[in-house]
């Protein structure tokens, strides 16, 4: 027994005529004949009464139409869900995401996207850059929300969205929260909290160059990984810090973000999507599509 066999049955059994029948399927009438006979030796009984006038379901036939036609309904919403995901309108996406695209990227992302793809589940896993990457070159995500500039080389494409610079985040009580901006070589002489290297290269990276053009080697007494808890240790009075300018964004009572008066950044920071060079999922380039939109709207 195959589909092709259930659907003729079911049109025999709409029609109740072998001629009618095979009009309808655009097939002869002997093939169809012979389908129904194979069908029922399948089956091992009859399923239609054959009459001068045409034929009628027996009570095997009768029993075997519902099932028959949920069969083939079933089969049309597999062969549709197929072609959905084919074209990238079903299924899911994996996502990895730095914690600081919470902050005013991933809240119009999302929205954005499952807006335009309804039928693709989003599934997020909140890390690091490095960590997304390499996940991302280990086929465990399919996109990531990483912090650009990227120092190391890998067979990623990025496409920035969001733009930012660095700002220096000091505790509200200190000697210079008054300031709208600050040179960096003013904060010389004060403790720094910075992303460890090992977890957070990048960001890491250009923090320090950033200190060197300005004529130090910051004093870092503590790390953390999150921009979130860098601000939490600067509002504790542990240091000092340079985070994302958005971070600004959620203000703190407790700790103020100063404007950098010099060095002038000369590397722009902020936040790109990362996908596999070559990559050609749809899911991947429907998200992509979104995305480069959202930021063309600004």
């Amino acid at each position: 027994m195959d589909l092709r066999q259930l659907q003729q049955f079911v049109v025999l059994a709409d029609t109740g005529n072998f001629h009618r029948a095979a009009e309808r399927l655009h097939m002869a009438q002997p093939p169809l004949s012979i389908s129904i006979r194979k069908l029922e030796a399948d089956l091992g009984t009859p399923l239609f009464v054959r009459t001068t006038r045409g034929v009628r379901l027996t009570q095997a036939g009768e029993a075997a139409l519902a099932d028959a036609r949920r069969a083939l309904f079933h089969a049309e919403q597999a062969r549709a869900a197929a072609l959905s995901a084919a074209h990238g309108e079903r299924g899911a996406l994996r996502v990895g995401f730095i914690g600081s695209a919470t902050y005013a990227l991933l809240p119009r992302l999302i929205p954005a996207f499952r807006a335009a793809h309804p039928g693709i589940e989003l599934i997020l896993h909140e890390s690091t850059s490095a960590s997304i990457l390499d996940r991302l070159e280990r086929g465990q995500v399919d996109a990531g929300l990483v912090r650009f500039p990227i120092l190391s080389a890998g067979p990623f494409t990025l496409t920035p969205l969001e733009e930012d610079t660095f700002v220096a985040a000091v505790p509200a009580d200190s000697r210079f929260a008054a300031q709208e901006s600050i040179a960096l070589k003013a904060l010389a002489d004060e403790p720094f909290i910075m992303h460890p290297s090992a977890e957070v290269p990048n960001q890491q990276a250009v923090a320090m160059l950033l200190c060197q053009q300005a004529g130090f080697v910051p004093r870092v007494t503590q790390e953390a990984v999150q921009v979130q808890t860098m601000v939490s240790l600067v509002e504790s009075g542990l240091g000092v810090a340079l985070v994302p300018g958005v971070t600004a964004r959620y203000t703190n009572r407790r700790v103020r973000f100063l404007r950098l008066s010099s060095p002038r950044p000369t590397a722009r920071i902020g936040i790109a999507l990362a996908t596999r060079e070559g990559a050609d999922d749809r899911h991947v380039q429907h998200f992509t599509t979104v995305a480069r939109g959202m930021m063309q709207d600004g």
